[in-house]
């Protein structure tokens, strides 16, 4: 079993560059990918960023690249998700998700382990 805890979600006014965390416990492994998803109210879940947990390659997803930056920390068992930049339409609950090796790294339904999740909310 793998735990996972978001943390650093919060009120952010826009143009503001809060950091999330999200700790991984239990036997996250030193394979897969570790991924940032968020949902808005009404919205389906959307695909963030991802980071390979070995290998340490990146993805992600249009709206946020350029802006935000998905890193780790194997040591720590630790992912974070750097946001700049941010926008009133970045609003949503963050999620981070775990999974295995060989998977298609935007698709939710992919992850086998997911957090609570941490409400991000950026005022105009």
């Amino acid at each position: 079993q793998v735990q996972l805890v978001e943390s650093g979600g919060g009120l952010a006014q826009a143009g503001g560059s809060p950091r999330l965390s999200c700790a991984a416990s239990g036997q996250p492994g030193s394979s897969g990918y570790m991924g940032w998803f968020r949902q808005a109210p009404g919205k389906d879940r959307e695909f963030v960023a991802v980071i390979g947990w070995s290998a340490g390659r990146t993805y992600y997803a249009d709206s946020v690249k350029g802006r935000f930056t998905i890193s780790k920390d194997n040591a720590k068992n630790t992912v974070y998700l750097q946001m700049n930049s941010l926008k009133p339409e970045d609003t949503a609950v963050y999620s981070c998700a775990r999974s295995g090796a060989g998977i298609t790294v935007f698709r939710p339904q992919e992850y086998e382990y997911w957090g609570r999740g941490t409400q991000v909310t950026v005022s105009s």
